[in-house]
C-alpha cells in the first residue's frame, strides 16, 4: 500500500508541474510551436538506451550510477538506463518527452539542456556537499533513470510561471499552481522520503534564478509572431493524411 501511495503522489506532482508548463505554453499555442528537436533528441536517446538494455545484458552493471563502482561517465549514461519495468521506462521516457517540449519552448533547446543537464549533476554535488555523498537521498534514480533529471527540468517551468506577466484575471491562478510544485514536492519529501520531491525544489530555485537572469535573451513567444515552417499542427496534418485509393 504505501509503494501505491508513493508512486500516485510521484505521478501527481508531475501532473500538476505538466499543468503549470502547459499555462506557461499556453495549451493552445501548441499547435503554432516549431517542432522540439532537442526534446525529440533527448526521447531517441532515452529509447535507444532502453533498446540496448534489451539486446545487452551486460549494459545496466556498465551505465548505472552504482557508487560502489567506477566509471566518471555513470552520472550522465544512468539517466537513459530504466530500472522500474516496462511501465516505470514508459512513464518515464513518455514525460521526458513532453516536459523536455514544453521547456524547449519556452527556454529554447541550448537552455532546456542545459537545465536538464543541471537536474543530473546538482543533486550529487549538492549531497557531497551536506555529506551525503555515500547515500542516494536526494537522488531519486535509485542508481538509474531519468525520471530525476525530468522533475527537476520540469519544476524550473512551474518558477517560470510565477514570475510570468500573465492576464490579472489569471495570474492569481497561475501563481497558487507554480507554487504548489515546490509546496508538494518538500511535502513529498518530508513526509515520504520521496527524491522526486527534494529535486523539484532544487528545480524550482534554479528556475527562478534563471528566469530572471535571462530575461532579456528569452524568446517564448517567437514561434507565435514569426510562425515557423513546420509546427506541431502542420506535422499532425501530415501525419493524419492517409494515401487515397485510386479508381
Amino acid at each position: 500500500m504505501s509503494a501505491l501511495l508513493f508512486n500516485v503522489t510521484t505521478a501527481g506532482l508531475m501532473v500538476l508541474m505538466f499543468k503549470a508548463g502547459q499555462a506557461l505554453i499556453g495549451q493552445g499555442a501548441i499547435g503554432r510551436r516549431r517542432l522540439p528537436w532537442a526534446a525529440a533528441a533527448l526521447a531517441a536517446i532515452a529509447i535507444a538506451a532502453v533498446i540496448t538494455q534489451l539486446c545487452w545484458s551486460g549494459a545496466m552493471s556498465t551505465f548505472d550510477n552504482d557508487p560502489a563502482k567506477s566509471g566518471w561517465w555513470r552520472v550522465i549514461t544512468s539517466v537513459f538506463m530504466q530500472n522500474g519495468g516496462f511501465l516505470g521506462a514508459a512513464w518515464n521516457i513518455a514525460t521526458l518527452a513532453v516536459i523536455a517540449a514544453l521547456a524547449e519552448w519556452f527556454w529554447g533547446a541550448p537552455l532546456m539542456v542545459g537545465l536538464f543537464t543541471a537536474g543530473i549533476l546538482m543533486p550529487q554535488y549538492i549531497d557531497s556537499l551536506f555529506g551525503q555523498g555515500d547515500r542516494a537521498s536526494t537522488d531519486p534514480r535509485n542508481f538509474a533513470g531519468s525520471s530525476g533529471a525530468t522533475y527537476f527540468l520540469a519544476a524550473t517551468l512551474a518558477a517560470a510561471l510565477l514570475l510570468r506577466v500573465s492576464a490579472p484575471a489569471d495570474a492569481p491562478k497561475h501563481r497558487l499552481l507554480a507554487l504548489a510544485v515546490p509546496v508538494l514536492g518538500l511535502t513529498l519529501w518530508f513526509a515520504q522520503s520521496n527524491g522526486h520531491g527534494l529535486v523539484v525544489a532544487y528545480g524550482f530555485t534554479l528556475g527562478v534564478l534563471v528566469r530572471l537572469l535571462a530575461r532579456p535573451i528569452l524568446r517564448p513567444e517567437l514561434d507565435l509572431e514569426r510562425r515557423p515552417r513546420t509546427t506541431m499542427a502542420s506535422l499532425a496534418d501530415i501525419v493524419g493524411k492517409r494515401p487515397q485509393r485510386a479508381d
